[in-house]
């Protein structure tokens, strides 16, 4: 995966992790310690200064009533989060429309940059201002 942010020093980044079905174990699924530790290590690498980390392990894609995304969401109102990174777009959610309209209208208008370094999704932010 090759992905480099220019002036990582701007960004205050939320990691947003979920799964929708825990597994055996207790405590955090494998699979959002995986996803934990891979968002984790990209930060890292990509020398960004992570603000937060959101974890809603056990909720649906389907809707976005989570209590974590809920409080990134929060957090981005109150400019303490201007970067948001998930695995992949799934993990922001599985309903396209609200996906699509965090996406495209919620994160621009925010100035909030999406990224999802596993699909190579990301949003970079217009450079004329929003009116």
């Amino acid at each position: 995966m090759y992905l480099e942010i220019s002036k990582p020093m701007d960004y205050r980044v939320g990691l947003y992790i979920r799964l929708s079905k825990e597994d055996d174990r207790e405590g955090q699924s494998e699979s959002v310690a995986n996803q934990l530790s891979m968002l984790t290590e990209f930060a890292s690498q990509q020398r960004l200064d992570v603000y937060d980390t959101y974890i809603d392990d056990g909720w649906s894609g389907t809707n976005f009533d989570r209590p974590a995304f809920q409080r990134l969401i929060a957090d981005i109102e109150a400019k303490k989060v201007n970067m948001v990174i998930t695995k992949d777009l799934s993990r922001l959610g599985r309903d396209y429309i609200m996906t699509g309209h965090y996406m495209e209208r919620y994160f621009p208008e925010h100035r909030v940059r999406y990224l999802s370094p596993v699909s190579y999704t990301h949003l970079t932010l217009p450079t004329t201002p929003y009116v």
